[in-house]
């Protein structure tokens, strides 16, 4: 009878030490357990869709210009171009062939170290993508992005343009799902077509109030003509109080 009257004493003992230390923590004895995992950081939220429409604007505003070089990385007029630009203070956006973009890691990562921003311009320039298959599409925008990203060390492209404006709404789409804003233009220079340092400048200065972005080129032949005109387009713009940025994302 001792023996159990001492049994009970203790587990009425044990129970109310239980009780009070379940009080403690609102009712609950796992409670330090469960404010742990509240604890626990939270998924950071995503980001929105990238939209897929065709960006022109500038992020700059109005009164800016978004200043875009096509077909490189080059060895002989990407640093030309890189030097300008540096020299008037202007951040651009590089457009990439895929596999000129891995044959010049080197000059890709010099595009990124200066704060310029990258763009897919697929992996072959067929201004016929248009008219091609969906499969082809995705293989020329898939395989240049990763071209693109890995000559960059990881910086990956944040625009897709196709060549020759040749987007579709599958291309467009695509691009944005994989987190590149479709990039279109508003003023083509027309130095592609080596016209002429002047031709090229009255071509920029008459299409201007087109809208902000400007098309010029680094490769795909001597761009010598390219770089004289953004020497006296890129002071002339800042005496008119352009501002320089990046096509909205």
């Amino acid at each position: 009878m001792v023996a159990a009257a001492v049994g009970v004493t203790a587990l009425a003992t044990a129970t109310t030490i239980w009780t009070a230390q379940a009080g403690q923590t609102g009712g609950k004895p796992d409670a330090p357990r469960a404010a742990a995992r509240s604890a626990a950081p939270k998924a950071a939220p995503q980001a929105p869709p990238l939209s897929a429409a065709i960006a022109h604007a500038s992020d700059r505003g109005a009164h800016a210009v978004n200043i875009t070089i096509d077909d490189g990385p080059s060895p002989v007029w990407t640093p030309q171009v890189l030097q300008v630009l540096h020299d008037n203070g202007v951040k651009a956006t590089f457009c990439m062939i895929g596999p000129q973009a891995q044959a010049h890691p080197d000059l890709v990562r010099q595009v990124v170290a200066a704060g310029h921003r990258l763009c897919d311009h697929t992996v072959s320039h067929d201004v016929t993508m248009d008219k091609k298959s969906e499969a082809y599409q995705s293989q020329q925008i898939l395989d240049a992005k990763r071209q693109i990203t890995e000559a960059s060390g990881g910086v990956r492209p944040m625009y897709y343009r196709a060549p020759g404006g040749a987007f579709t709404p599958y291309s467009r789409h695509l691009a944005a799902s994989h987190g590149m804003r479709p990039l279109g233009w508003n003023v083509d220079s027309k130095d592609f077509e080596r016209p002429g340092t002047g031709a090229i400048i009255a071509t920029v200065k008459k299409e201007l109030p087109n809208g902000p972005t400007l098309l010029f080129h680094d490769a795909g032949g001597d761009r010598s003509q390219t770089v004289a005109a953004l020497r006296t387009l890129l002071p002339w713009l800042k005496q008119r109080g352009y501002s320089f940025g990046f096509p909205v994302r």
